[in-house]
């Protein structure tokens, strides 16, 4: 019992003493303990790929982790099994650089994505700038492609004019169709395409490609293209547009169609309209019985209208209509007489004046008196003889009509003739023509420029020799005894080889041919 007292005496004595030893040390370590936690935990976020950035942060992830974590438990905040929550915030981007901020600014733009404008389901808009002004709501433009089997009048594919006078159309890929479209425009016919600034051919066209960016909203694409010229601004579509029995003339007065056969040459099977004009009270009942004296006109297509391709016209129905109704000339027909095209130099060249050229003039004027004459007279009131019949033209045409007087005086009574070639070609020729006429034209007028070469000084010599020429044919006209009644000359210092002198010359050419006088026979 003593040894039990003891210890119990013993352990009782001892125990406060153990208690401060280990709180002593508790407060010694805890400090420590606390000091190596906070390094790890830093040491953590240091660590942890993933750091995300608190609100006003700004680039100093590092700091805000420690709140993160401190709230969460962890650095990364609060996750599920398939990752971060919508609002998580993405991972910060570092500061550019100097370096960083160079490359960015030299990074090429991406390649726009190019496509074809025939590929779109909704389609592409033509836009057309017709720059000739042919174009018109009476001769509309048309989009002939493989897309309609190259048809130049598709209904479908007529262009709509706009109020900036160009003209437009929508068109769409036909269903089953992948190829690309190419195309070329025309006013309804082929005779009638487009055509390059100096009248060539155009090659098919197609489409530029665009940019897909700019139709990503389905939009429709504007391809604006433009057409120069066309095909009846061709010269030789004079003769074809002439040939036409169903195209419209504008004219002034009564203008009839006369179809007649054959001609020299190339003509030999062709068919051509000759264009009869009739006088003011021509179908008044009370002139039925009256015929008219007549003048055959050559190159007709000029002589009421002026068509594709050739610069101007001789404007007879007008200046005839006007000097009848003033009463400054007697009525009379004037019938024109188109030339064949190609076959023009030939057919109306009378004698080999020029080289390569080969001359029909004989066949020509042998054609006019069998076939064109009869018919005229048989379709019209004209007064036959050579004193009431007169035959005219320019160039070659007042050569050939020259020449039909010359050779046919029971026939051709009176002759027009503007511009003479007589120094084109071979000079002596044309002098051995004049020589050998023998009986000349009761009535001759004569008309030339002083310039019709040019008028520009290079010119002059050859200009004066032209005037020389004409003024010779006067001369020996009157030596022929053809007097100042029977023959008149009218030379414009000005004037060029073209219509619109032998137009200006016109009337006096009518006044003299065809006085007040002049006596119509009923």
């Amino acid at each position: 019992m003593i040894h039990g007292a003891v210890i119990a005496v013993g352990t009782s004595t001892e125990w406060p003493m153990k208690r401060q030893h280990i709180a002593l040390t508790t407060f010694l370590i805890l400090p420590l303990a606390l000091f190596v936690a906070l390094c790890w935990a830093i040491a953590v976020t240091i660590r942890e790929p993933h750091v995300p950035v608190g609100a006003g942060a700004g680039n100093t992830g590092g700091a805000n982790a420690l709140g993160e974590w401190l709230k969460h438990g962890s650095v990364s905040g609060p996750r599920d099994a398939e990752g971060p929550t919508e609002s998580a915030v993405p991972q910060a981007v570092p500061e550019e650089t100097p370096r960083n901020k160079d490359a960015a600014s030299q990074a090429a733009p991406a390649e726009p994505v190019m496509i074809e404008p025939e590929s779109l389901p909704q389609g592409f808009l033509l836009v057309v700038e017709d720059r000739s002004g042919k174009a018109s709501p009476a001769s509309p433009i048309y989009l002939a492609s493989n897309f309609v089997n190259w048809n130049p009048a598709d209904g479908a594919m007529k262009l709509e004019p706009q109020s900036d006078m160009r003209w437009r159309l929508n068109v769409r890929r036909p269903p089953g169709r992948s190829d690309r479209i190419e195309f070329k425009f025309t006013r309804g016919s082929w005779e009638l395409e487009e055509l390059n600034p100096d009248l060539t051919p155009i090659a098919n066209r197609r489409l530029p490609l665009i940019d897909a960016s700019t139709v990503a909203d389905g939009s429709i694409p504007r391809i604006d293209l433009v057409v120069h010229r066309w095909g009846d601004e061709r010269p030789e579509f004079a003769v074809r547009a002439a040939l036409d029995p169903y195209r419209a003339i504008s004219a002034t007065g009564d203008l009839r169609r006369l179809q007649v056969r054959g001609g020299p040459g190339v003509a030999r099977d062709g068919v051509r309209d000759v264009l009869v004009w009739l006088p003011p009270g021509y179908n008044d009942a009370k002139n039925a019985g009256v015929t008219y004296p007549v003048l055959y006109l050559h190159d007709g297509q000029n002589v009421f209208e002026k068509l594709p391709g050739v610069p101007g016209e001789w404007r007879a129905d007008e200046t005839a209509q006007e000097l009848i109704t003033k009463g400054l000339a007697s009525p009379m027909i004037i019938v024109g007489v188109p030339h064949s095209g190609q076959g023009r130099m030939s057919e109306y060249l009378p004698v080999a004046a020029l080289e390569g050229v080969t001359p029909l003039g004989a066949q020509h004027v042998e054609w006019l008196m069998r076939e064109v004459m009869p018919r005229v007279e048989r379709a019209f009131r004209v007064t036959k003889g050579p004193e009431a019949t007169a035959v005219g033209g320019s160039s070659l045409g007042a050569v050939i009509s020259l020449y039909a007087a010359a050779k046919h005086p029971e026939t051709f009574g009176m002759v027009l003739a503007e511009s003479l070639p007589l120094r084109t070609g071979a000079h002596q020729t044309w002098a051995e023509f004049l020589d050998s006429v023998t009986i000349w034209p009761r009535k001759v007028y004569l008309g030339v420029g002083g310039a019709e070469t040019g008028p520009e000084s290079a010119n002059a010599a050859r200009n004066k020799a032209y005037v020389d020429a004409v003024r010779e044919l006067d001369a020996r006209l009157d030596r022929a005894g053809l007097g100042p009644d029977r023959r008149l000359l009218n030379v414009d210092p000005q004037a060029t080889h073209t219509e619109e002198a032998w137009a200006k010359r016109l009337p006096q050419a009518l006044r003299f041919l065809f006085p007040p006088s002049f006596e119509s026979t009923k």
